[in-house]
């Protein structure tokens, strides 16, 4: 068991401000399954649920914590037989309950201790656990449904998880610091003629190499119109960009996330050039906006209205710029949300979807671009985010008669032809929200298309 990265009296606080905030109301909170991993008896790594991890900081196996309305408690499936010798030996469940400063108890005494209390839970991210929660509680428990009993349990944590605490902030600067080393390692491994997948296992090796794992899959594409690229055979060619959205979890949880566009040949044509210093434009606009009571809506809306006017600039569009954005016209260059939360999960608190990520009266709007937002709450001192504006030119977008109506002739398809050889930008930092406006924690990784050509040379 890997103690190197565990926090005892954060854990400690945060759990006992979640239980204040339960005051007597009992609380079941699920570390999850290990997944199976084909059909032989070997599991892929076990990684505990996001909010076991912030509670109790360690990734135990079926592990479920429970507050019972006056103490924490941890309850843990016996350990078989042959464990120690397939997998080493592990603390038993008393110095298990020193490391961790709550009573362990095996699992077969939750039943008891549950004593068929209403217990709020979370569903846990796997089938199987939800099974065992259900089984436990007497009541489904399945992901996407959160009934009453339920929401004050989500809400406490979402009030306590938004705001990061020195050891979260810590954690998303060790997150930070790897997922730049491992760009800057996927730069280097960059060439002509190689698949993407060898700049990915550069990129994934300097992780490795650091005990870590990736937070989600590497996208490492030179066909970043495709916004979720998970493939990675095609060979790279001069001329093309390769888009590279990438990040590290250090063993504790903490995500990074960064995405940076670089030209394989180490220059950039000067319409790649072109395009990019709109993004870059953009993202910076947006960035430099970044500060507590800033409503993150409105990063959308400045970064949207900079390619606006970038694409006025270039002749790719005509009018107004505003008017382009409000009526849907930019959103089919970008067509997704400038960011998103960033904690135990690159996507925080998704899994209690608007609820955790749209403040209490905010719904989605229905408009383009604003429809795929993740985020929309007022920004706080400690709430850490992703600014990642982007230009594609994705043909099942350009080439939809019925989505691109709303350009009329705004839209110049004879200049955009000009651009041809860019099919995808996007340009991601992670931000801290600091008390006095923000801190780019990936700062370090070059972004500026020259600073970029210049790391490019000296690789």
């Amino acid at each position: 068991m890997d103690l190197s990265h565990f926090d005892k009296s954060a854990c400690d606080e945060r759990r006992a401000q979640l239980a204040s905030r339960l005051g007597n109301r009992p609380a079941l909170i699920a570390a999850g399954a290990p997944r199976p991993y084909g059909t032989h008896r070997g599991h892929y790594p076990f990684r505990a649920a996001s909010h076991f991890l912030y509670l109790f900081g360690l990734h135990l196996p079926r592990a479920m914590g429970l507050w019972d309305g006056n103490r924490w408690q941890l309850h843990l499936p016996e350990p078989g037989a042959d464990v120690a010798l397939w997998t080493g030996p592990e603390p038993d469940f008393e110095a298990l309950a020193e490391i961790l400063g709550v009573a362990v108890l095996p699992l077969a005494k939750l039943p008891e201790a549950l004593q068929r209390k209403p217990a709020a839970t979370l569903p846990a991210p796997d089938v199987e656990t939800c099974v065992e929660q259900s089984s436990l509680l007497g009541r489904e428990i399945r992901p996407g449904k959160l009934p009453a009993l339920d929401e004050p349990l989500a809400d406490a944590l979402i009030d306590l998880r938004l705001v990061h605490d020195a050891t979260g902030i810590a954690g998303l600067r060790e997150a930070a610091a790897a997922t730049v080393a491992a760009h800057t390692a996927g730069l280097r491994a960059t060439r002509a003629g190689l698949p993407e997948s060898v700049v990915r296992a550069a990129i994934e090796a300097e992780l490795i190499g650091r005990n870590m794992t990736t937070s989600y899959t590497s996208i490492v594409s030179v066909h970043g119109e495709v916004l979720h690229n998970e493939d990675h055979h095609h060979l790279l060619a001069d001329g093309d960009l390769l888009l590279v959205d990438a990040g590290a979890e250090t063993t504790a949880g903490w995500a990074g996330d960064v995405t940076r566009t670089w030209p394989v040949s180490g220059r950039y044509s000067p319409t790649q050039r072109d395009l990019y210093d709109i993004v870059l434009l953009a993202q910076a606009a947006a960035v430099a906006a970044v500060r507590p009571g800033l409503r993150y809506l409105d990063l959308q809306g400045i970064a949207s209205n900079a390619i606006a006017k970038g694409l006025v600039g270039l002749g790719i569009a005509s009018g107004d710029p505003a008017e382009l954005v409000a009526d849907g016209v930019v959103a089919l260059f970008f067509p997704h949300g400038v960011g998103h939360l960033i904690g135990l999960d690159v996507h925080d608190l998704d899994d209690l979807g608007d609820r955790a990520t749209y403040a209490p009266g905010r719904t989605r709007s229905p408009l383009p671009g604003l429809r795929a937002l993740r985020l929309d709450r007022d920004l706080v001192a400690g709430m850490a985010v992703t600014i990642e504006p982007g230009f594609y030119q994705v043909p099942a977008l350009l080439d939809d008669a019925e989505r691109t109506k709303c350009a009329g002739d705004r839209l110049r398809r004879d200049r955009l032809a000009a651009f041809r050889d860019v099919r995808g930008i996007r340009i991601e930092d992670t931000i801290l929200v600091t008390a006095d406006g923000h801190e780019n924690l990936t700062a370090a990784l070059p972004k500026g298309a020259l600073a970029i050509e210049s790391a490019m040379r000296s690789t």
